[in-house]
C-alpha cells in the first residue's frame, strides 16, 4: 500500500499531510515522496508559532553588501551533502568514549574573539574568486 500512495504522489507532484505519534505526542507531518519512499517531515501546530517580532536588523542594508552577499552565494552554490558533518554528535561520541575508558576529559576551545562580519564576507568572496 504505501508504495501505491508514494508512486501516487510522486506522480501528481502532491504532498500527504498527516498526524503522526512521537513520544506519546501527536505530530502534524508532510509526506513526501523520494527515491520510492515516503520522507516524513514534522511540522508546527497552529497555537505552536510564534511572531517573529521585531526581528529587522537596525541598520539598513547597504548595496555593497548585497551586492557581496550575492556574489557569495553564487560562488558557493553547490554544497555536497558528504562533506557536510554533525559536529556535535561527534563530540558527543568523544566525550562518551573517554568518559567510558575513563580518561582525562579535553577542555573545550576558548572561545574566538567577535568577528567583523563585513571584512569576513569580503575575504570569504575574495577566496572564492581566487579558486581555480
Amino acid at each position: 500500500m504505501t508504495g501505491n500512495l508514494v508512486e501516487a504522489l510522486a506522480r501528481t507532484g502532491y504532498v500527504g499531510i498527516a498526524k503522526i505519534a512521537i513520544r506519546s505526542r501527536e505530530r502534524l507531518a508532510v509526506l513526501r515522496p523520494r527515491n520510492c519512499v515516503l520522507i516524513v517531515h514534522t511540522l508546527l501546530w497552529q497555537d505552536e508559532l510564534r511572531e517573529p517580532g521585531d526581528l529587522a536588523p537596525a541598520a539598513p542594508v547597504t548595496d555593497r553588501e548585497l551586492e557581496l552577499a550575492e556574489v557569495l552565494i553564487r560562488e558557493l552554490t553547490g554544497v555536497e551533502g558528504h562533506e557536510l558533518h554533525d559536529e556535535y554528535a561527534h563530540a558527543l561520541e568523544q566525550l562518551v568514549t573517554a568518559k567510558a575508558d575513563q580518561r582525562e576529559l579535553a577542555q573545550p576551545p576558548e572561545t574566538p574573539a567577535p568577528v567583523d562580519l563585513m571584512a569576513a564576507l569580503e575575504a570569504s568572496v575574495r577566496a572564492a574568486h581566487a579558486k581555480p
